[in-house]
């Protein structure tokens, strides 16, 4: 073996034969949570839900309807974040009870909009359990007796669910099972809900936790200018002492819809350099591996020498058999995954977008509002 293809085609080999291998396995999906059966009588008093809303007047009453449906005595707290929509109205005439609207305070220097947003309505919390849930995110019946008991049966004290994002559009369909796919790869659950182990994540659409592990951190104070919130709240958390869980679900479901590219692609520079400590030198390792793992197995059927082949090959089998498991959980053809090179290739130019947003002095974009880098 000669020559700088050579060994590319090697490095790319020994890098997805390292991935299958990995004790922690990232590409399986096991860590799964599904609705319990429904049951309306379901004793849900000892938990409240604090819902940030800042202009959600499209999903806020989906949102609500589904929550209705999940037990008894549940308790709601809505923080309208300055909305200029319709938002406030609907919740403060939706008939729910033990729903309390609150109007959020002006953003102080130094916090992100939904965590001053959480922080206002996590102070108002007077129940055990804390329910942390987005203003798209509908939970399927059952879905917060399942939570509840997770908690109880397992001594965890901080349980979270990737939520279920939306597959409507081409776009959707070939971006957002691959944006699970690589959180998982970048946050092994396994390695997260392992006690021993300092990896810590979540998924911030919906979090139960105890509201007693929410005040021993100090509140949202303590993470109040995170951008990545959920996996920095589950690492303050994890650091503490505490229990977390991470898992998939089908019964945790968004709302918000990213029909077109530019959708995901804002959704995505919005924390990607973040996730990345805005360093350079990570940048352009996440870069190299990116091209390496994706894009070399099929560059290297066409440049590498025909010995090279072989490694090639294997390498491509493993980057689209890898993927099967998150396909199959969301109900996909097996064939999409050969599109997952392409979709890697878009997240990579989306995490140079956040770079030069930031070089730029923007840290991050959302929902109106602009974070600076001096923040």
């Amino acid at each position: 073996m000669q020559g700088m293809d050579a060994w590319l085609s090697l490095l790319t080999l020994m890098c997805w034969a390292g991935m299958l291998f990995l004790p922690w396995q990232p590409w399986r999906v096991r860590e799964v949570l599904e609705a319990a059966e429904s049951d309306n009588g379901y004793d849900l008093s000892d938990i409240t839900v604090v819902i940030p809303a800042r202009n959600e007047a499209e999903v806020i009453g989906e949102t609500l309807s589904a929550l209705q449906h999940q037990g008894q005595g549940l308790n709601i707290i809505v923080v309208d974040d300055d909305s200029d929509d319709d938002t406030a109205h609907i919740v403060e005439n939706f008939k729910l009870n033990d729903l309390r609207l609150i109007r959020s305070q002006q953003l102080p220097a130094g916090w992100s909009g939904k965590l001053w947003a959480q922080e206002q309505g996590v102070a108002a919390v007077s129940t055990p359990m804390t329910l942390l849930l987005d203003a798209d995110i509908k939970l399927e019946q059952g879905m917060l007796k399942s939570l509840k008991q997770k908690y109880l049966q397992e001594n965890v004290q901080f349980v979270s669910l990737m939520a279920q994002l939306r597959f409507g559009s081409f776009w959707e369909k070939l971006m957002m099972p691959a944006f699970i796919y690589f959180f998982k790869m970048l946050y092994p659950f396994a390695l997260a809900n392992n006690r021993s182990s300092s990896v810590a994540a979540a998924a911030g659409g919906c979090i139960l936790l105890e509201t007693e592990v929410i005040r021993q951190i100090g509140g949202m104070q303590s993470i109040k200018d995170a951008l990545i919130d959920d996996c920095t709240l589950a690492k303050t958390v994890k650091q503490k002492g505490y229990a977390i869980w991470v898992g998939l679900t089908h019964g945790v479901i968004s709302q918000r819809p990213y029909v077109g590219l530019s959708e995901i692609w804002d959704m995505v520079a919005r924390t990607a350099f973040t996730q990345l400590k805005y360093s350079i030198a990570l940048l352009l390792a996440c870069t190299f591996i990116m091209l390496v793992m994706y894009w070399w197995p099929l560059v290297g059927l066409g440049l590498a020498g025909i010995e090279n082949l072989q490694f090639n090959f294997v390498a491509l089998l493993l980057l689209f058999g890898l993927y099967q498991p998150t396909l199959r959980y969301y109900q996909f053809k097996w064939y999409w995954a050969f599109g997952l090179p392409l979709t890697a290739a878009l997240y990579l130019l989306m995490t140079w977008t956040s770079a030069i947003r930031y070089w730029k002095g923007e840290r991050s974009r959302w929902k109106g509002r602009s974070y600076k880098t001096d923040v």
